[in-house]
Order: C-alpha cells, then structure tokens, then sequence
C-alpha cells in the first residue's frame, strides 16, 4: 500500500473464516483477560507452543541455533533460525538478520510459541531470525527490556554477527515487541548507536490505545482484550515513569520527534483494539519524511503471526511480511 495515503484509524470487514474458527476451537485463550497473566503464561505455551503443534503444521527451517549472549542484566538467551534460502548470502557473510522481541503485553509469552511463524518469516525471506527470550514484567520492568534489545544489536553488529555472516541488521516485533523495537529506534537514534536496516512492527503498540475507534469496536472477544492493556501498562511502567515517555509510547510523540529514523514497515489487523495505534503511527512516520511500507488486513485479528498453523490468512501475511523485509535487508 502506498504510504502516501496513510490515514489516522484502520477499518475492518467481515472476520477471516479460519480465524473466526480458531478462537471459536480456543475460547479460553485470551491475552489481557481476566485470569492472572500467569495462567495466561501456561495456557499460551499450550496452544502456541511449537512443541504442541501438531508436526505437519510446524514450518521447515535449515537450521536452529541455541545460544545466548551476556547481557546488561544476565544472560540473554537467543534461539536463531537459519532459513536455506539464505545460506549463500550466509556463506557470503551478507545475511540480513532480524532481532525479534515477540508480543505479549511485556507479561506473557516465549520463543517457543513464536518460532512457527518465525520459521516461516525466516525461510520466506531468506533472512535471519533472531528470537530473543527477553525478561519478562512485571518481574523486569522499563528499561530492562530496551537494554537487552540494544544488547542483540550491538552484538549482531559486531563479532557475534559476523560469526553468523550477517551484515544487515533488522529489529522487529509484534503488539508489546513493535513497541519496543520502535522505542529502541528512537533510543539508538537519540544516543548516537548505529542505526537498524529498518523497524518491522506487527500490530504494534505505539501507543495506549483508549481513545481510539477500534478500542470501542475491538473492546473484547477477538483474542486480545482491550482493557486488559491497562493491566499490561502497570505491568511494565515503573511507578514515577510516565506512560506518554519517549521510549513507552513511541506514537504520542511530536512529529518532529519522529524525524530521520529507519525505514519502517507496519501491519495492522482491523479485529485488532492495537489497529488505530498502529496505523496513527504509520502515518506519523510518514509525515515525518520516513519510508513507510503499510499493511492493512481489514479481515484479521491480532496475533496472526502465531496462527499460522491454523490460518492460511495468516501465512500469507506472513509472506507479504517477509517479502517487505528481504527487500529491505538486500534491495530485492
């Protein structure tokens, strides 16, 4: 979609039949529901978890690596994913390489139940997948997380990436993740670091999202619960530390604060409370003079990255995802 025409508020449709089913199959599956988040932590990795999905509809991969780097706050442990169609540009030592911090309200959530999806992003677009199993809130809260995420960069962009053949380095994540892989943006950009390649957010949250048209549309019922967000919030926030902070709420910033930043890509979902956030801040980022690439599904929810093995929706968001970023990582 031309980022030209980016407007401020998503729309949706009529919602996609295989998704419609899965949250019908999984009615207990919510994320900012009214159980405790550590339940919702346990019921995840049962439904998401790539060692409970069933074997023919987990994705190939070349190749996963399980390591770790030392971090600001401990150990960082990392799951890499190694497409095939990327092992001549690995050879090479030209490999793209995403750093990806999955979604989940800063509170739930693991590699485990994003690596499908990550496997089919790797392998679609012959990029490097770096799966970061960051510290969760509200044990960790603001910044900890940032720390890490800056800790994976750094780290790609030196010895560790060149260990790996990679040369261009990409930061993405979804919902919780695309906000921090937008917050490290502006971090690294206000602190002098070596720029990403670009920033790829699925769904993100740019911004607490309350006052929006699809707060109101999506408020409940469509997997992610609106007001649940809150809870997300105070999960994350340190007390003293306000949400609209540069490095929190990405999208509540001036458009002069948005200024010279990584080419982005963002997905929007229209059964999604996150929709008008994200696309609010496509259109910042836009007005701001970046390269923009906007994706709007109209028919999805939130989370189609992990729904992969039940939505064949979802895989071709997915592969649209993955075409923008080996663009991006090697110009076509």
């Amino acid at each position: 979609m031309s980022s030209q025409n980016i407007p401020t508020t998503g729309s949706r449709t009529q919602l996609e039949d295989s998704v419609a089913k899965f949250l019908k199959e999984h009615p207990d599956l919510h994320l900012g529901g009214q159980a405790d988040f550590h339940d919702e932590r346990s019921h995840h990795l049962k439904v998401f978890g790539i060692h409970n999905i069933p074997k023919d509809k987990v994705h190939p991969i070349h190749e996963v690596e399980f390591t770790a780097i030392r971090g600001p706050h401990g150990t960082i442990p990392i799951r890499v994913l190694y497409p095939s169609s990327g092992e001549d540009k690995r050879k090479n030592k030209q490999a793209g390489a995403l750093v990806y911090f999955h979604g989940g309200g800063y509170t739930v959530g693991s590699v485990d139940e994003f690596e499908n999806g990550l496997r089919l992003l790797a392998e679609s677009s012959g990029v490097q997948v770096y799966a970061v199993e960051y510290r969760l809130a509200p044990e960790f809260r603001f910044p900890v997380q940032l720390d890490e995420y800056d800790a994976m960069i750094d780290a790609l962009q030196g010895d560790f990436g060149q260990q790996r053949g990679v040369a261009h380095v990409l930061g993405g994540g979804d919902s919780a993740g695309g906000n921090m892989t937008a917050a490290i943006t502006l971090r690294r950009k206000d602190n002098n670091k070596k720029p990403l390649v670009a920033q790829i957010l699925f769904y993100p949250e740019a911004r607490v999202p309350f006052d929006t048209p699809a707060a109101v549309e999506n408020n409940s019922g469509y997997y992610l619960e609106c007001n649940g967000i809150f809870s997300f919030a105070d999960h994350y926030c340190p007390r003293g530390t306000p949400p609209s902070n540069r490095y929190i709420s990405p999208g509540m910033q001036d458009l002069d604060k948005l200024k010279d930043l990584a080419p982005a890509t963002v997905y929007t979902s229209g059964f999604d409370p996150l929709r008008d956030v994200g696309v609010e801040y496509a259109h910042k980022l836009d007005k701001a003079g970046n390269k923009v690439i906007w994706r709007h599904y109209d028919a999805m929810t939130h989370g189609w990255l992990q729904m992969t093995a039940w939505s064949d929706a979802a895989v071709s968001a997915v592969n649209d995802a993955a075409g923008d970023i080996k663009k991006l990582a090697y110009g076509s």
